[in-house]
């Protein structure tokens, strides 16, 4: 008898998809969380009198524990202890970080703007400890369910749950709240506590194929699996392919997710875009505006998740090109019918920044399924890396609305390639019984490009428009983006170097980055 003989959860098609859907409210609420603020920075100036030094403080001290190790940990303890554990803790302490963070915005601390700051910034670094192994635990729970299935697919399915998250946090946090603060901060952290709930659900499956995998290899002669050792360590930070991705995940992340919380607040100031969004672009459903938003993001990612998913599983080529073209069709009535509101929209901020994780959404599940079908992970970095080149140039250096609409959406499916192309890659190179610590020191590393950039591009942004300031905040000048989204592009030629390297390295060391997620090493 061997492992192989035995079915377990796993073996079916809709428990590993069930899993994925409660691992995936993680992601969601954890990118909410992350990126909603983004959207309200210009509220946050006016209402709690915030400098954009101090917005991005707040922001930056979210990875501030991770800087220091706390995801490093996390993943040797998710190896240790496993994904029940891991998720009970660092789930419980994101939940707690959340509710301070908002209890510091609605003044239950002090109405202060001081104590105001200094508690937001402590709810916000206790909710940044669990944040990263929550993502590292996601996608660890994603390979130990899809390994040798739909894997690349299915991480590119849980990426895109965390960009629906960052998309509707922008788009929808400022109607939520009515257009205060406090409101769109409570509703966040909300969703924080539902997520932690639907992890407690999938746990009762997790014990479950445990216990199926521990029967299975019960009277098999096997290896037990080796306990953590420092030597595991050492031999994965030595690895060459395991030290460029790691490298291109900080370059990469640190020129798109800092961008993300400053891009609603660079288009009103340097394209003009309007701040609040004008009645004649409200979408209504049972009389909320925000629910209506929702709504819009929910169609489109559920049209990206048909478009992606469906036609690759229709065996006969014709049905396949039917059920293609009908999806298409459906899919531009629907925008047409909505054209007239979609044109306001894209005139608003904080809208329009949302075509960055909306282009993910559209893109990321498509090319997840390219990367299993067909491979070439590291070429696909490298073309993202350009992507990413030619969007913060575009943005910086021209005043054009149409070259800033094509940079925006060139940032989106850059931000769907190489992420989808990356996670699936690191499960090659990385044993999987290693992948716990593995994830959590790509995560570490990238914490510390992140910290900067997010609190860096505030800081440049103060400092390069420091003689106007004064009239800035009273509405007469607007903030001077250029010098600060200059800083993203050498992150990108950085990018496209590390990529090359990485695709040199694999050729060397054969983990087959370039083939298909079924290909043997």
């Amino acid at each position: 008898m061997t492992v192989a003989n035995i079915r377990t959860m796993r073996d079916s098609t809709a428990m590993r998809w069930i899993v994925l859907i409660l691992i995936s409210g993680l992601t969601f609420s954890t990118y909410w969380f992350q990126d909603f603020m983004s959207g309200l920075k210009g509220i946050m100036e006016s209402e709690m009198g915030f400098s954009s030094e101090e917005f991005g403080r707040i922001i930056g001290l979210t990875t501030i524990a991770n800087m220091l190790g706390m995801i490093l940990v996390g993943g040797v303890i998710l190896d240790k202890w496993g994904i029940r554990l891991t998720g009970y803790v660092f789930g419980i302490l994101a939940t707690i970080g959340a509710g301070t963070t908002a209890l510091a915005a609605a003044g239950f601390f002090g109405h202060d703007k001081g104590t105001i700051l200094t508690m937001m910034i402590v709810g916000r670094i206790m909710f940044g400890s669990g944040l990263e192994i929550l993502c590292v635990l996601a996608t660890r729970t994603i390979v130990k369910w899809f390994k040798g299935y739909e894997m690349a697919l299915a991480m590119a399915i849980n990426i895109g749950f965390g960009r629906l998250g960052t998309a509707l946090g922008m788009a929808s946090s400022l109607d939520i709240g009515g257009g205060k603060f406090s409101p769109a901060v409570t509703f966040a952290a909300t969703l924080i506590a539902l997520s932690f709930i639907m992890f407690l659900i999938y746990s009762v499956f997790d014990v479950k194929i445990d216990r199926q995998a521990h029967a299975a290899k019960a009277g098999v002669d096997s290896v037990p699996e080796e306990e953590f050792r420092f030597a595991d360590f050492v031999k994965l930070i030595t690895d060459k392919s395991f030290i460029y991705i790691t490298l291109l995940c900080v370059t990469f992340y640190a020129a798109v997710f800092p961008f993300i919380q400053y891009a609603p607040d660079m288009l009103i100031n340097k394209f003009g875009f309007t701040a609040k969004l004008p009645a004649e672009g409200s979408v209504m459903i049972f009389g909320s505006e925000a629910m209506g938003i929702v709504a819009v993001y929910l169609v489109l990612f559920v049209f990206a998740l048909a478009f992606s998913i469906v036609p690759s599983r229709i065996a006969n080529i014709n049905y396949r090109r039917i059920f293609t073209y009908s999806l298409v069709t459906v899919f531009a009535i629907v925008i047409y019918n909505f054209w007239d509101i979609l044109q306001v929209w894209l005139h608003n901020g904080s809208k329009t920044a949302s075509l960055i994780p909306l282009g993910t959404i559209i893109f990321t599940p498509i090319f997840g399924n390219f990367v299993d079908r067909k491979g070439k992970a590291a070429s696909l970095m490298m073309l993202g890396s350009c992507l990413l080149i030619f969007a913060h140039l575009s943005l910086s250096l021209s005043n054009s609305v149409t070259l800033g609409y094509l940079a925006l959406v060139s940032l989106g499916i850059a931000f769907a390639l190489v992420p989808a192309a990356m996670w699936p890659s690191v499960a090659k190179i990385v044993p999987e019984n290693r992948l716990g610590t593995a994830y959590a020191t790509m995560f570490t590393v990238q914490n510390w490009g992140l910290g900067f950039f997010f609190w860096g591009i505030g800081a440049v942004l103060d400092l390069v428009n420091h003689d106007n300031l004064a009239a800035i905040r009273e509405g007469k000048m607007n903030y001077d983006y250029t010098i600060p989204i200059m800083m993203l592009v050498v992150c990108g030629i950085i990018s496209i170097f590390l990529a090359a390297l990485l695709k040199k390295a694999d050729a060397k060391q054969a983990y087959g980055l370039e083939f298909p997620s079924s290909a043997k090493k």
